[in-house]
């Protein structure tokens, strides 16, 4: 498995992976000061759509974009009731129109691409004014004891693991500056909130099969290891309380 590639992890994606906080998505769409039906936003980078539907929900026109055909397939699948457009594209290159939308977003993807390239083309597809949003929804565990211990059995496991696709990495550091400083935007917000889940453990270990980083750096002996000692730790339990905090980064086009 490389780096970024989510063809194999497709369907533990779209079961298992969590939400973002709704109060999150109230203050983004505050922000656009229009009602949500007269909104057109794209998702690029969208995966299986979580983020993407959860825009839908609210009466947003959604544009999904997401170069990997098997998260394509799933997202499509998943749409449900709501009318989402879907296109195989990539951040850097959308393939859509210039100056049409409202707003666009990368929900726990805005790692993987060229930042400039990307940035240069969400200006391009986003109306004067318009806003782009970078969101992760990272595992708030040190609040849970047996979250912490598995946390730091990865770690002993893997001593060299670096988080790339994690609200907590080194990217999301330094990224109001980044924006900040591209020379693309004239104003850039970051926003914080929380949330709970209760997750039996089929589904939190599904979460982890979903991780791509994880699993690439672990190597898949040792990636089955901790799944291994998670089964262990969980099992017998009813759920597990899991609680999330979505880092968004917003910016407005100059």
């Amino acid at each position: 498995m490389q780096h970024g590639d989510f063809t194999n992890l497709a369907d533990n994606y779209a079961r298992y992976r969590p939400g973002y906080s709704p109060f999150v998505l109230d203050a983004f769409l505050g922000l656009l000061r229009k009602e949500p039906s007269q909104l057109r936003g794209v998702d690029a980078g969208a995966g299986t759509g979580i983020w993407t539907r959860m825009l839908a929900q609210r009466g947003v026109a959604m544009t999904a974009v997401e170069p990997n055909e098997a998260m394509r397939i799933e997202g499509i699948r998943q749409n449900g009731a709501y009318s989402i457009a879907w296109h195989a594209g990539s951040a850097e290159d959308t393939g859509l129109p210039a100056d049409a939308f409202d707003f666009a977003c990368m929900a726990s993807s805005f790692h993987w691409p060229d930042f400039d390239r990307a940035v240069a083309e969400f200006s391009r597809v986003l109306k004067t004014g318009g806003l782009f949003m970078a969101l992760w929804n990272t595992r708030r565990y040190e609040s849970n004891p047996l979250l912490v211990r598995i946390e730091e059995h990865l770690k002993n496991l893997v001593p060299s693991m670096k988080r790339v696709s994690s609200g907590r990495s080194e990217f999301c550091d330094t990224l109001l500056d980044s924006l900040a400083s591209c020379g693309t935007f004239e104003d850039v917000l970051y926003v914080e909130g929380r949330h709970t889940e209760l997750q039996t453990p089929e589904h939190y270990i599904g979460l982890w099969q979903s991780v791509n980083d994880v699993r690439v750096q672990a190597g898949e002996e040792r990636f089955s290891d901790f799944i291994d000692y998670i089964r262990e730790q969980t099992a017998g339990l009813q759920h597990i309380k899991a609680e999330y905090t979505t880092r968004a980064w917003i910016a407005r086009k100059a």
